[in-house]
């Protein structure tokens, strides 16, 4: 009923928010005698930070209209590739005419399903244009999909991510950040197990939970202090009509918003304070910053019930992967089978999401993937958004994944290259 009750409330702040937005209009108008007053900027900041508090995050867009190659602005469109029950793939076309003739390496991000949209990978993707053809996983919202459509269960995650990548065919380098790096771990080594032509030529985790057993934060510690019971009694509910998933059993994404919230609600009531009086003053450059952020940051989609509760079950308390436990379909997966694709660990020094180690443990769980292939890479002074958005991303962290893939791809083509970009 928490859903329900959740709806009810948007819905009751309907008309004050209607009463808000108009009294903001009034005060605004250029036609208004009333002059420019510390008084009026108040009322009208007082207004927009009730609206923006009340009203529901739509998907954000991706905005991303060109990119520089080769020190000229190259338009880019977003193209469908392929459109499934739960997932789009889609492609960032860069316009050939003039990008040129490029034979850039095709590159896969699996963005998460864990509650944000895979526009929150907008500035991974924007840097990784300019010299890759950039394709990305693009989840839906629980909330969209019909209960005719079936569930949503973790092997159906990782079936998902292997549909994808055998769509982009041979020599595909894939990036999973944050939730998604076991998936797509697991992806691999079942791909790699069946000999399949189209299994990843290299496979970069960023800040994924692999083994959250060591140094554990407060997210994986709260996942082993309750039950698989109490999140199915306390977090999972059903969509409330007229939704098009009404009735399908969800992990909301407001629950999981406020989590997100919780966890540094202090830095979030003095960035909103901050705003505020940024409104007051008319600093401009400070509100689109803020506003730009939480556009983002408080879109969220709920997830299908079944996935939540088996990732939090078999990647959090029962740490099936570092165990050798994993299954794919009943059948326990093999690690060791992951030979020929090379293996690239990200971490971010102060991840209060993903602890360091967490990810680095692919490196021993996969043994026999080659020393030449191997690389692992601790950013300092970055939290866990820090690891995939940011200066530090663009600056330190891509160009290396950056090095990785072409020294990959060159030990592919038969050269003898070995960089450690780490």
């Amino acid at each position: 009923m928490n859903y329900y009750a959740n709806e009810l409330t948007r819905s009751a702040l309907l008309p004050l928010r209607m009463q808000s937005h108009m009294l903001r209009q009034m005060i605004e108008t250029p036609l208004n005698p009333w002059p420019e007053t510390y008084s009026k900027r108040f009322v009208s900041a007082s207004c927009t930070m009730f609206e923006n508090m009340t009203r529901r995050y739509g998907k954000p867009e991706w905005d991303i209209d060109s990119t520089r190659i080769d020190g000229h602005d190259v338009p880019v469109t977003e193209d469908i590739i392929v459109e499934r029950t739960w997932c789009d793939l889609l492609h960032f076309h860069r316009d050939e005419t003039l990008a040129g003739d490029r034979d850039d390496p095709k590159v896969l991000l699996v963005a998460p399903m864990s509650g944000h949209y895979a526009t929150l990978l907008r500035g991974t993707v924007k840097a990784m244009l300019p010299e890759h053809e950039v394709y990305i996983t693009d989840w839906r919202d629980a909330r969209d999909v019909p209960m005719a459509s079936g569930s949503f269960t973790l092997d159906d995650f990782v079936t998902e991510i292997m549909e994808c990548i055998r769509c982009l065919g041979p020599d595909i380098h894939v990036i999973a950040v944050c939730q998604p790096a076991v998936g797509a771990l697991a992806a691999t080594a079942v791909m790699s197990s069946m000999g399949d032509e189209c299994t990843p030529a290299s496979l970069t985790l960023m800040g994924g939970p692999l083994d959250t057993r060591r140094n554990p934060t407060a997210v994986n510690e709260f996942a082993e202090s309750k039950s698989i019971d109490w999140f199915k009694r306390n977090v999972i509910q059903r969509v409330p009509w007229p939704n098009a998933g009404a009735m399908r059993r969800v992990y909301p994404g407001y629950i999981q918003l406020s989590g997100f919230m919780a966890m540094n609600l202090d830095r979030h009531i003095e960035a909103h304070k901050s705003v505020f009086n940024d409104m007051i003053t008319g600093d401009c450059d400070s509100i689109d910053q803020h506003n730009k952020f939480y556009d983002e940051y408080l879109a969220v989609m709920d997830l299908p019930a079944d996935f939540y509760l088996e990732t939090v079950e078999r990647v959090f308390i029962k740490h099936e992967l570092p165990k050798g436990k994993y299954t794919y379909k009943g059948e326990v997966i093999d690690l060791g089978a992951i030979r020929e694709t090379a293996l690239m660990t990200v971490e971010g020094e102060r991840d209060d999401i993903c602890g360091i180690g967490q990810t680095e443990a692919a490196q021993d769980l996969c043994p026999n993937v080659p020393d030449d292939k191997r690389w692992h890479y601790m950013q300092p002074g970055v939290g866990h958004y820090g690891v995939f958005n940011g200066t530090r991303w663009r600056t330190e962290i891509q160009p290396r994944i950056r090095e990785m893939i072409r020294t990959v791809r060159y030990q592919r083509q038969g050269g003898s290259r070995s960089s450690k970009v780490a």
